[in-house]
C-alpha cells in the first residue's frame, strides 16, 4: 500500500504577495478581549487588498524577484513572534469526515503535496487506529511530504494524527507518524457535561487523569510536538477546562485547543471563553492556544476570528470549509481575513501562508472530495471576481479597488479586468463599449446606441451574453442574427476561474 503512493516530491518555494492590505467594514464587537491598542484609522477602509497593478509596471525587472525569507524555526510550544499565527490544516482528517468526502490514499498523498505548497503550518493527516489503509496512507505522508524540506526556505510541514484518549490510539499514531522530520499528536477527549456523562460515562476526576496520561504515554513514546484538545468545549464548564487543560499543559502538552464542536457558540461568547481561559489555565503561557471551530450556525469564520483576537496563535481549518455537518472554519476565508485587516484591527497578527496557492488547493480537493463550492462562497467561489451590474462594472473598469477589496492574483486567480466583467441584463453601456473595444470594435455614439440596445433586447433571452454574441450584434445586426444568438444558451453560472501559474 505504502509503496503505491510514493511520487516525486514537487516543490516550489513561497511567494506570498506583501501588497497593502487595508479594506472592507470595520470588524466591531462587544468583547472586551478584542480591545485594540492601534486607534481606528478610518482612512484605512478607503484602501484595498489588490495588488498594485499599476505600480508594477513601473518597477524594474530586479525590483519584482520575490525575497524569498527562511522559515522560522519550528519550536512546539514558542512562537517566532507573538503575532504570528500557526495554521493547522485539518482537511484530511476532520475535512475528510464530511458525508460523501472520503479519499483514496493516492488522493490524500497529493492534496498532502498541496498543503505543502501551500506552506501551512501543521497538516493533520488522519486517524491513524482506524484502519489499516489509513495507517499506511499516514505513515506514508510523513515518511514522504514529511521529509520534503524546501531548500530554499527550509520550510517542512509539521504531520499529525489525531487520537482519542487511548493508549492503544496513541501508539498507533506514533508509529504512523514517527518517520516525520517534526511528528506531531493531537490527543482529544470530551469535557463538556452532556459528552462526559452520556458519551464516556466516566466523573471529571477520571477524564482528566486520562487526559494527563495520555499525554505522558505520548510523551514516553517519543512524541516532543503533543496538543490535547477538549472536545465540545464550547458547551463545557469553564473551571473545568481551566483545570483539565492545566494538567495537560503539566504533564507535557506544548498545545491546547478547545473546540466548538457542535457549532453553538456565537463570536462574542467563544472569544470571552479563550479570554477567560487564557487568563485562569495554570502555564498556559508556556504553550500555544489553538482554536477549532464548527459552522453549524454560520459563525465559524468569526469565532476562528474572535479566538485570535482573544489571544490564540493557532488556527484549526480546512480547505473550503468541508467536514461533518456544515462544516469547519474556511482555511481561505480565515487567511485572508488576518491578510486583510489582521494588520489594523487585529493588532498585526499575521500568518505565513501562500495565497497564490489557495485556488490550486481549492479546486484539487473539490475535484477529489467531490463537494463542491457554491459560485458565491468567499474567496474561492466562481462569482467572487466577476461583476455583473452596471454600477459596478463602471466602477471595476475605472479603478478594480472600488468593488473588490482583494486582488485575484493573490489568491492565484488570472483575472484580467475584461474577464472579470459578465455581459448580462444588469450591465450598462460602459461595459459592453470597453468589451466591444477591446475586440476591436471601435463605434460611435450613434451605432454604440443601436448595439446596447441590441443587446439589453438580447438580454431578455439569455443570462450571458457571449463575445459571439457581441459580434454578432456587430457584424449582423439583424433579427436573424439576435434569434440565432439566442440559440447559445448557457446555465446562467460563471465558469471556474483559471489559476495562476505564477507561485
Amino acid at each position: 500500500m505504502a509503496s503505491s503512493l510514493l511520487t516525486s516530491p514537487t516543490m516550489i518555494p513561497t511567494t506570498g504577495s506583501t501588497v497593502a492590505v487595508r479594506s472592507g467594514l470595520p470588524f466591531r464587537s462587544s468583547l472586551l478581549s478584542l480591545h485594540l491598542n492601534r486607534p481606528y484609522n478610518k482612512s484605512s477602509l478607503s484602501i484595498s487588498c489588490c495588488s498594485p497593478v499599476s505600480k508594477m509596471g513601473e518597477a524594474s525587472a530586479s525590483d519584482l524577484k520575490p525575497v524569498v525569507e527562511r522559515w522560522p524555526e519550528y519550536i512546539p510550544h514558542k512562537l517566532p513572534d507573538k503575532n504570528y499565527v500557526r495554521v493547522f490544516d485539518t482537511t484530511l482528517r476532520d475535512g475528510e469526515q464530511a458525508p460523501g468526502g472520503a479519499l483514496t490514499p493516492p488522493q490524500k498523498l497529493e492534496i498532502a503535496r498541496q498543503l505543502a505548497k501551500l506552506r501551512v503550518d501543521i497538516m493533520e493527516v488522519g486517524f491513524p487506529v482506524s484502519s489499516e489503509e489509513e495507517f499506511e496512507t499516514v505513515k506514508t505522508i510523513a515518511k514522504t511530504v514529511g521529509n520534503e524540506v524546501d531548500e530554499e526556505t527550509g520550510y517542512v510541514p509539521v504531520i499529525c494524527a489525531i487520537a482519542r484518549s487511548k493508549p492503544e490510539d496513541i501508539k498507533a499514531a506514533w508509529e504512523a507518524v514517527k518517520y516525520a522530520k517534526r511528528p506531531k499528536i493531537l490527543i482529544f477527549t470530551s469535557t463538556s457535561d452532556i459528552h462526559m456523562k452520556y458519551k464516556l460515562k466516566k466523573s471529571k476526576e477520571e477524564v482528566i487523569e486520562m487526559a494527563a496520561s495520555s499525554v505522558r504515554l505520548a510523551k514516553s513514546l517519543g512524541f516532543v510536538d503533543v496538543q490535547f484538545g477538549c472536545e465540545d468545549g464550547g458547551r463545557s464548564e469553564k473551571e473545568f477546562l481551566c483545570k483539565i487543560l492545566g494538567e495537560s499543559i503539566k504533564a507535557g502538552a506544548t498545545t491546547v485547543n478547545v473546540a466548538d464542536t457542535v457549532g453553538i457558540n456565537m463570536p462574542e461568547e467563544y472569544g470571552e471563553l479563550v479570554s477567560y481561559l487564557k487568563a485562569n489555565t495554570p502555564g498556559i503561557d508556556d504553550v500555544i492556544f489553538s482554536v477549532h471551530c464548527h459552522n453549524d450556525l454560520g459563525f465559524a469564520t468569526a469565532n476562528t476570528i474572535a479566538g485570535v483576537c482573544a489571544g490564540a496563535r493557532q488556527i484549526e481549518v480546512t480547505v473550503n470549509g468541508i467536514g461533518e455537518r456544515s462544516g469547519n472554519a474556511p482555511l481561505e476565508e480565515v487567511v485572508m481575513a488576518l491578510k486583510c485587516r489582521g494588520e489594523y484591527l487585529m493588532d498585526g497578527v499575521y500568518t505565513r501562508i501562500n495565497t497564490r496557492q489557495i485556488m490550486a488547493t481549492s479546486q484539487l480537493v473539490q475535484e477529489y472530495t467531490g463537494l463542491y463550492v457554491q459560485p458565491h462562497k468567499p474567496i474561492v467561489g466562481a462569482n467572487c471576481f466577476v461583476h455583473e451590474s452596471g454600477i459596478h462594472q463602471d466602477g471595476i473598469l475605472k479603478n478594480r479597488s472600488t468593488y473588490q477589496i482583494l486582488s485575484p492574483e493573490d489568491v492565484g486567480v488570472v483575472n484580467s479586468q475584461s474577464s472579470s466583467i459578465v455581459l448580462g441584463k444588469l450591465s450598462g453601456r460602459h461595459a459592453v463599449k470597453d468589451r466591444l473595444k477591446e475586440m476591436g470594435y471601435e463605434l460611435d455614439d450613434e451605432k454604440l446606441n443601436d448595439i446596447f440596445s441590441k443587446f439589453r433586447e438580447l438580454t431578455k433571452h439569455k443570462k450571458r451574453i457571449t463575445d459571439d454574441d457581441l459580434k454578432a450584434l456587430v457584424t449582423c445586426g439583424d433579427e436573424n442574427s439576435l434569434n440565432g444568438a439566442n440559440g447559445k444558451e448557457t446555465n446562467g453560472y460563471v465558469t471556474s476561474p483559471q489559476i495562476s501559474s505564477v507561485v
